[in-house]
């Protein structure tokens, strides 16, 4: 299951080429990996297959309601005419269809489903149409023979299957998703090295590419290999969105290509619903900070929602936030991520993201004063009204408030870099300028716990923070702060570095 624009469709057709008796395709996949395996020819082109896209049959049907029984029409009609004395007029159902075929043939069905959940979310509002349509499915593939006659199913969506009383309404497929990718992880977009191959062939700027479409971060272990050691851990794997790379390969222009899918319009009310702590999440995320994550209720829908869990899980499927599966956590992925939630969320005229705005814009043009007085008066009171007593006199929420009081700078710099490795450490926040504000200074951001304000400086001197982003020609500010456990108090030391 994944979001859109990561090519479902494409896999689907892939498949449907490389099994259907309807194809011959042999030229078309034996130069590639695929070709090279012993059990290429085993089952190209062997099969009945059918691809049934509900998106579309739902546009022929003319409404979500006539959907599966246009569904099933079509396809009795279709094996009617390629089975004429098998499928007889007294089968009315596709699965007893199937049975029969293959009681005659011998035949083994391979179905392809693409959009499945296309009346979950098109018809969240209608419980009955999804009971209908959840009913056609369990008959398809939940029969107790249905593993006689179908070889595969291959279903794509945005949203996993759907859970009826906590149960999955068709518990025997093994769901890949943008929670947990499993072995499928590569496959879900374009990875690292594929996208490095495709900047040096269109001449385009990897890091500039990263910044923008990088993000999605999924477990994965690798296949074993001949003659090499055998993995003994997971891999943290980068994805990228496959069409925003595609575009940004045609045009060279970065920006979000987002905004072009057909879920945008949705996020609007998932974002404004009520729910404690949703809001606040939202902006730490947008900050750069991730936020926890519980996603093993959420009913896989778009009404059922108990919790703002329930719609952060929803947005991680859709594919606004990504998901750190060790950490449990949700995160903004990109910077063209970063930019569509922003615009979501300002669209809505948050007060409370509104008066924030505004404090970090007058600490952000301090920075740039180097006016450390008034740098630390603004966290200090950023963090007064953003951390609960119980967390505040935490060395991890300093972090985080330091994350939330510099939100100002998504207008001008790329989502912070945290942890960044960097001469003889690792620095605590490096924000970089986008290329139209190619005159902010860039900034290298480290914080202390009951120490000075001149300790984090000297300690960005002295290991050499700086040559973290030596490919970096502009303007540099580094920035020392210390809170101190006691007095509550913040200070700050700004000075300017010349590359």
């Amino acid at each position: 299951m994944r979001p859109r624009r990561f090519g479902k469709s494409v896999t689907a057709n892939m498949l449907a080429a490389y099994y259907s008796r309807g194809c011959d395709s042999e030229k078309l996949f034996e130069s590639l990996d695929i070709g090279r395996d012993p059990s290429f020819k085993e089952h190209l082109n062997q099969y009945n297959l059918l691809r049934i896209d509900v998106q579309w049959c739902c546009m022929d049907a003319g409404s979500a309601k006539e959907t599966v029984s246009y569904i099933v029409e079509h396809v009795l009609t279709e094996l009617r005419e390629e089975y004429p004395g098998i499928v007889t007029p007294e089968i009315t159902t596709v699965p007893n269809a199937l049975s029969a075929i293959h009681g005659a043939t011998g035949r083994k069905c391979i179905i392809v489903i693409d959009e499945w959940d296309f009346l979950i979310r098109d018809a969240a509002e209608n419980e009955q149409i999804q009971e209908d349509y959840i009913k056609f499915l369990r008959g398809l593939f939940k029969g107790i023979h249905s593993g006689e006659f179908i070889h595969l199913a291959y279903l794509t969506g945005i949203l996993p299957i759907k859970k009826l009383k906590t149960q999955s309404a068709l518990n025997n497929f093994e769901e890949f998703t943008m929670l947990s990718p499993g072995a499928l992880a590569p496959y879900i977009g374009f990875t690292e090295e594929e996208v490095r191959k495709l900047c040096g062939r269109y001449g385009r700027y990897f890091e500039e590419v990263s910044r923008w479409y990088d993000g999605y971060l999924f477990e994965w272990m690798p296949p074993a290999v001949p003659q090499k050691p055998v993995p003994s851990a997971q891999e943290r794997l980068h994805v990228y969105n496959p069409m925003a790379v595609v575009e940004v390969m045609r045009r060279g222009i970065f920006e979000s290509y987002w905004s072009k899918t057909g879920t945008y319009d949705s996020i609007i009310p998932l974002i404004s619903m009520n729910f404690d702590g949703l809001k606040s999440a939202l902006i730490e995320m947008l900050a750069g900070e991730p936020v926890r994550v519980r996603t093993a209720s959420y009913q896989n829908d778009m009404v059922t929602f108990k919790n703002k869990d329930d719609v952060l899980t929803l947005l991680i499927h859709l594919g606004y936030l990504a998901y750190d599966s060790r950490k449990k956590s949700a995160f903004v992925p990109n910077e063209e991520i970063r930019s569509e939630l922003t615009e979501a969320v300002e669209s809505n005229q948050w007060s409370e993201l509104i008066k924030l705005q505004k404090k970090s814009e007058k600490l952000l043009r301090a920075t740039w004063n180097m006016d450390g007085e008034t740098v630390a008066e603004m966290i200090e009171a950023i963090h007064s009204a953003y951390v609960p007593a119980i967390t505040y006199n935490n060395e991890n929420s300093l972090s985080s408030v330091l994350s939330i009081a510099y939100l100002s700078t998504m207008q001008y710099y790329f989502k912070p870099i945290r942890e960044l490795p960097a001469g003889h450490g690792f620095a605590d926040f490096v924000f970089l300028p986008k290329k139209e504000y190619a005159d902010c200074p860039a900034l290298i951001v480290e914080s202390k716990w009951d120490h000075f304000a001149e300790t984090a400086l000297k300690q960005i001197r002295e290991r050499k923070y700086a040559e973290a982003i030596k490919g970096y020609t502009g303007k540099l500010l580094l920035v020392g702060i210390n809170y101190d456990k006691k007095s509550k108090v913040h200070d700050c030391l700004i000075e300017k570095l010349v590359l």
